[in-house]
């Protein structure tokens, strides 16, 4: 457990002390110590000014790609979750088996034939050339099946029918409530997920305007690298990374309370 925790830790603490460093500190000073200078203010501030404000531009980006991948990759889990846990159909089988097998494809292999098909749609460089294959989710998919087929009883649905509620009010009503601590799961995993994808929107997009964090801070490392000593970029990429992270602090900390109450029910069931 300590092996795991310097591992995590030591990345995510040089991070935090470099962001607090000017260009000059950053390179003359202790990796893991503070430099003489705290500049963390004056590195925000550089950070939003930098290249007419592309920092800000590139977090409105990926807030975007991310919110509404991890909605729609929810939703669209939510109800195909449910329908295979809790309905017969011809070729259930057949579906649930591809759906393990699309689980262990690499999404990175999965790109450049969406980029193909995304380019014969005309949706390349825009916004949706990133969103739309953010929207699958098998394996947030798999997770809400097997989760609503330990957790929702056929009874209660069942005793639902009986009062003449419909599929959908069933859905909405009594199934989905008691699936919130899988549906967090699978909008966590998406978000980050999105948050931090570097090849999709590498290949799918060409706009610099529509760039995300990771391809936009990638950006300036290599003209940081190719223009050393013209530009001061490095101290601006680490404070970016450094920002990058706190939405995704923020939104674990805000919702890791459905996944309290959710072991609390299992419990008590």
């Amino acid at each position: 457990m300590f092996a795991g925790i310097v591992y995590f830790v030591v990345p995510l603490l040089w991070v935090v002390v470099a962001a607090t460093k000017s260009q000059p500190g950053l390179l003359s000073s202790p990796a893991l110590w503070f430099a003489d200078e705290f500049s963390l203010v004056d590195n925000v501030r550089q950070l939003f000014r930098e290249d007419d404000g592309a920092y800000g531009r590139w977090i409105a980006n990926t807030a975007l790609y991310s919110g509404v991948s991890a909605l729609g990759a929810t939703s669209l889990a939510a109800l195909a979750g449910y329908g295979l846990a809790r309905f017969s159909f011809p070729g259930k089988r057949l579906f649930e088996t591809a759906l393990l097998g699309m689980i262990m494809v690499p999404a990175t292999a999965l790109v450049l034939p969406t980029y193909l098909i995304l380019s014969e749609l005309e949706v390349v460089d825009t916004v949706w050339a990133v969103i739309l294959p953010s929207l699958l989710s098998p394996f947030g998919t798999y997770l809400i099946r097997v989760y609503v087929a330990e957790s929702v009883p056929v009874e209660l649905l069942e005793a639902a029918r009986i009062d003449r509620a419909g599929e959908l009010r069933i859905f909405w009503r009594i199934a989905l409530p008691m699936m919130r601590p899988a549906l967090v799961t699978v909008f966590l995993f998406t978000l980050v997920a999105t948050w931090n994808n570097y090849f999709l929107p590498l290949v799918m997009l060409s706009d610099a305007d529509l760039y995300p964090l990771t391809v936009g801070l990638t950006t300036w490392f290599n003209t940081a690298q190719q223009e050393a000593g013209t530009r001061v970029l490095f101290n601006l990429v680490v404070t970016g990374s450094l920002l990058a992270i706190v939405p995704l602090v923020v939104a674990f900390v805000l919702l890791q309370r459905f996944w309290r109450s959710g072991a609390g029910a299992g419990a008590l069931k």
